[in-house]
């Protein structure tokens, strides 16, 4: 299971420190409001990490360290778009242009930098995936994470009082006097003295002065601060920072940022950097896509339905938005309109099984069970020998307990549950249909997994509550009850019902009375909620 938390109550080093004492392997995603990273792990070693919105610009750093020219990367560059998969830095060391020695001695340095910012981060969320790898032949490192955190801490410490002299990246620096010069000094500089003491002229920004070193800015800061501390350096102005509006270069990173916050579930994060993506580039396709799917996930179903069908109008007829707009439509109750565009999807696309599914769950919905096994049963033809998804097994073996095929919708959902062990909704829906089965043992087994793997879903804590209130276990059904109405106050009529009657039996009349009236309030037409009242001496 992931381990997932808030930087504000456990530092990104102590998350590294005990993912290092596990000895674990996968990927450490730290996203923070403005930028987002990712640390990969191999048995506690650290082999990769990297940041989005800093791009790992191996090749200028090559340039800015004097071991290759421009000439040089471009030709790299144009080679490397020849052969689409292949790294850059792969493609330096086949041109002869670097050794693979300085490649890796420059791929530590960037990895250690990286981490170092992500150090620094005390905002934002993190997130653990076992078992995930990076992609391609970059995991070469083997670094021990104890190391980093020393030095990490020792940055940290010393940015704090860095900061307090440089307080923006925005200023410009110009020498007292005479610039040191580096070439009659060369013996006594350091690699970062060298690249940063050329910038210094009095018109470049300190964050320009990153960008033409290739140093990371904290490298560059440290040299800028012991300047600044000999009285060698005086601030003369502080740029303007760059307006997104006018510089159209920052819609990609805009858009990368989304899109990783989207998928870290930074949903406010994410709608915020389509936002600006939409207002720099306002015929962008992509944005309007994920801030439906936003909508979508944040249950706001008009909303949806109004960015994905302008993500139609613009992208025309991709499936995955067209997939999508039918599910914001069917969400918002316009069940006909989804119908409509789900018949327009297929008559685009009618070989894509995600949609046959999707028409399928919508025949569901509707009760339909024969027209929903038909498209369950065409999209289990296109997928071939590929898995379906977790939704077509849930379906098709609903749309068969409908239908009365029991057996049938046993074997589908017990297929699922084998294919996707973790997945509570299926888990639920396999206990279900084994209680009505009478394998009452084998069902409350499935619900419990189903809860423990997911207790936020109010509907598995009700279905296990019905299925202890069958058996007679009824403080245990009133626990479940009571945890389903604390998630979803208005689950429905029938679980304040059982309330109410759960109360009655132990004498708490007040209390029952209270459950059925929320019947009521919840469905005016219950009779028997009316009934209890009535015969407990309150008036229905």
């Amino acid at each position: 299971m992931a381990i997932k938390g808030s930087l504000r109550e456990a530092s990104l080093p102590d998350v590294v420190q005990l993912l290092f004492l596990g000895r674990r392997t996968g990927c450490l995603s730290v996203a923070s409001e403005h930028n987002f990273g990712s640390i990969w792990f191999d048995e506690g070693w650290i082999t990769f990490a990297g940041m989005l919105a800093r791009p790992d610009r191996i090749g200028e750093r090559l340039v800015a360290a004097g071991r290759i020219s421009v000439e040089q990367l471009e030709e790299a560059i144009a080679a490397q778009a020849a052969i689409p998969g292949r790294r850059l830095g792969e493609m330096l060391v086949h041109l002869g242009l670097v050794t693979a020695a300085e490649l890796g001695g420059e791929l530590r340095r960037q990895v250690e930098e990286t981490i170092y910012t992500l150090f620094s981060w005390t905002s934002g969320t993190f997130s653990f995936e076992v078992g995930v790898r990076p992609d391609g032949p970059d995991a070469l490192l083997r670094l021990n994470p104890e190391g980093l955190l020393l030095e990490g801490a020792r940055r940290v410490d010393e940015w704090s009082v860095i900061a307090k002299k440089i307080t923006t990246v925005d200023a410009v620096y110009a020498f007292e006097g005479e610039p040191r010069s580096t070439a009659d000094n060369n013996v006594q500089l350091v690699e970062s003295e060298r690249r940063v003491l050329p910038l210094i002229n009095g018109v470049n920004t300190v964050r320009e002065i990153v960008d033409g070193t290739g140093l990371s800015e904290f490298e560059v800061c440290r040299v800028l601060f012991g300047l600044l501390s000999a009285g060698r350096l005086r601030r003369v102005a502080t740029a303007p920072p760059p307006s997104a509006r006018q510089d159209l270069s920052r819609v990609d990173e805009h858009r990368n940022l989304g899109i990783a916050f989207y998928r870290t579930g930074m949903l406010i994060e994410a709608e915020r950097e389509f936002r600006r993506v939409r207002e720099l580039r306002p015929d962008d396709s992509i944005a309007p896509f994920h801030l439906g799917l936003i909508a979508l996930r944040q249950a706001r179903w008009d909303d949806a339905v109004d960015q994905l069908q302008r993500a139609a109008e613009r992208e025309g007829s991709r499936v995955a938005v067209l997939h999508n707009l039918a599910l914001a439509l069917e969400a918002a109750g316009r069940l006909d309109d989804a119908d409509a565009a789900l018949t327009d999807a297929l008559q685009r696309h009618g070989h894509d099984a995600r949609l046959w599914t999707g028409w399928g769950l919508l025949a569901l919905r509707r009760n339909d069970a024969p027209h929903a096994l038909e498209r369950f049963a065409r999209a289990r033809d296109l997928l071939g020998d590929t898995l379906p998804p977790a939704r077509w097994f849930w379906g098709c073996g609903w749309a068969q307990a409908l239908s009365e095929a029991w057996p049938d919708a046993l074997s589908t959902v017990r297929e699922g549950v084998a294919a996707y062990p973790d997945h509570p909704v299926l888990r639920t829906a396999l206990g279900v249909l084994l209680e009505g089965t009478g394998e009452v043992g084998e069902a409350e087994a499935h619900l419990r997994h189903a809860l423990g793997e997911d207790p936020s879903i109010p509907q598995i804590s009700k279905n296990l509550g019905d299925l202890l209130y069958r058996a007679g276990r009824w403080d245990e059904a009133e626990e479940a009850y009571e945890r389903a109405t604390r998630l979803a106050p208005t689950l429905g009529d029938d679980i304040y019902f059982k309330l109410g009657n759960l109360a009655c039996r132990r004498g708490d009349l007040n209390v029952a009375r209270q459950h059925w009236e929320r019947a009521i309030g919840l469905n005016p037409d219950h009779a028997l909620a009316r009934a209890n009242l009535a015969g407990s001496g309150m008036p229905a």
